[in-house]
């Protein structure tokens, strides 16, 4: 079901980023900016089945999936390299937040690698984003 959601929020994405090809107007970004954030309640509602950690990760995809979803509308709406900079980071935060809640499930030492890499990984894209900036 979860997969279900996923590529059908991913497949309405795309749907409004071919739409997007052409300047977008208010009223168009209105109502993506809408869909976006409905969609996120749908996914938030999907994870309130879930128990323990397995819930708090399905949240922070579901919020990242959200902040991204907006960056990129913003990024159709007004390109920029600004807002190409913000998508970016969007990316980055989520993949770090999801990361983090996910060594929750684990113990020790394993729990202190997992962190470290979930950091490490994030440090990493902070890093290419600014690389690209001075490009």
């Amino acid at each position: 079901m979860k997969k279900h959601l996923l590529m059908l929020a991913l497949a309405s994405t795309c749907f409004v980023a071919t739409q997007a090809g052409a300047q977008m107007n208010k009223d168009e970004h209105k109502v993506a900016k809408e869909k976006i954030e409905a969609d996120y309640k749908v996914a938030k509602t999907q994870c309130d089945t879930m128990k323990d950690n397995a819930k708090d990760v399905c949240q922070k995809e579901a919020k990242g999936k959200e902040n991204v979803a907006k960056a990129e509308l913003e990024q159709q709406f007004k390109p920029s390299d600004s807002n190409a900079r913000k998508v970016a980071e969007e990316k980055v935060k989520a993949t770090y937040e999801v990361a983090k809640e996910k060594c929750d499930d684990q113990t020790g030492d394993a729990k202190s690698a997992c962190v470290k890499q979930a950091k490490a990984d994030e440090d990493k894209g902070k890093a290419d984003i600014k690389a690209m900036a001075k490009k």
